[in-house]
């Protein structure tokens, strides 16, 4: 049976088999029994690569922090997670020169950028996704919005739902109008200053975006 690990844009923890391209670390959300009971015990929302110098890490542990995984980095920053800066230190570096860029803040550090990232993705009254709504041109190629079928992320002039495999086959992506974004506001002007995330396969001849 699939663990609870897996995440999705909307930054809820379910279970699916599916594994993807990045693993990520919010602390130790498992108790003495395995069981998944929290949903972060830190600001420090991280996505790091799925192997580091063949080290492994136990998927469920009250001592260690547990891996979650994501499809790709689109849907990990759209969960309000940053490049981790041990083992993707590049992704890092350019993740802090595109939020200087953004004019966020110069010469951030992690800690500076993990309060602003957990005050916009997590309401603390109840815990829920922090969304904003946005017009349909500003968004940049990498976000993650909210539709009525679910997630799907913006790549040019299309839209392409989310699921835990893989993405579907492309909407057209409106001209005009509105719509309500779940990547956090500080990541979206992140991508739009120049940070481009990984995108999975599936997201077809455009998944390469740096």
């Amino acid at each position: 049976m699939a663990r609870r690990n897996r995440v999705t844009p909307e930054g809820e923890i379910v279970a699916d088999p599916a594994r993807g391209l990045l693993t990520g670390n919010r602390g130790i959300l498992c108790d003495a029994g395995a069981t998944l009971r929290w949903p972060y015990r830190h600001k420090a929302w991280i996505c790091c690569v799925l192997d580091w110098k063949g080290n492994r890490q136990p998927l469920a542990s009250a001592h260690r922090w547990t891996p979650l995984f994501f499809l790709d980095e689109a849907v990990a920053l759209a969960a309000g997670h940053r490049p981790c800066g041990y083992c993707r230190r590049d992704d890092y570096n350019r993740f802090r020169a595109a939020w200087a860029g953004a004019g966020l803040g110069a010469d951030p550090r992690a800690g500076d950028i993990d309060r602003a990232l957990h005050a916009a993705r997590i309401c603390p009254r109840n815990q829920a996704k922090i969304t904003f709504t946005a017009p349909w041109p500003d968004l940049p190629d990498g976000a993650f919005v909210r539709l009525p079928e679910g997630p799907a992320l913006v790549l040019g002039d299309r839209l392409l739902p989310w699921s835990p495999e893989g993405y579907a086959p492309a909407l057209p992506r409106p001209a005009a109008g509105e719509v309500e974004v779940l990547t956090p506001r500080p990541t979206v002007a992140v991508i739009a200053a120049g940070y481009a995330p990984a995108l999975h396969p599936s997201a077809g001849a455009m998944s390469h975006l740096r």
